[in-house]
């Protein structure tokens, strides 16, 4: 099952990887492509990490958070093979930010910044801009924490039918 989860993370990477390619060959910088209302697509490159903190540190940034996301990605593959067959949407959740932060990773080594395109906006108000790599992140953090709160561990589960 441990291959499955490894599957979700590279498809994840793939998708990231892809679609960054895309928005970097056909859209220009800061030049906004509406696709529906409070909906575009606007190439942007973020030196930062998440709403471009630290993005104007002067470089030294850019090993820190590949130093970071490299940590962050070993341990998360660790914690994955050590799963118990019963975590299934723990692995999920963590084959999806494993993948994410490798996708950003890559970038971050190769160009020196991640690759944002997706914004979302109401009126003037916008939000920052981000990727594939960035709502698998989101996406997989939800599902931790859902699952944290609604799961139960199997031990207790076990015990509570015996009584």
């Amino acid at each position: 099952m441990k291959i499955v989860y490894f599957a979700i993370a590279i498809v994840t990477i793939l998708i990231d990887q892809i679609t960054k390619w895309i928005a970097s060959n056909n859209l220009q910088m800061h030049d906004p492509v509406p696709v529906m209302p409070s909906f575009n697509f606007t190439l942007m490159h973020n030196y930062g990490a998440a709403f471009s903190f630290l993005s104007d540190a002067g470089g030294w940034q850019r090993w820190f958070f590949t130093i970071v996301a490299t940590v962050i990605s070993i341990v998360l593959i660790v914690w994955i093979v050590r799963l118990k067959a019963h975590e299934k949407w723990l692995g999920i959740a963590l084959s999806l930010v494993l993948g994410g932060a490798i996708g950003n990773l890559i970038d971050r080594v190769s160009y020196g910044y991640v690759v944002d395109f997706v914004q979302w906006y109401y009126d003037r108000f916008y939000w920052p801009a981000f990727n594939i790599a960035d709502a698998a992140i989101f996406v997989g953090t939800g599902i931790l924490l859902l699952s944290t709160f609604f799961t139960k561990d199997e031990p207790e589960a076990a015990a509570s039918n015996e009584q």
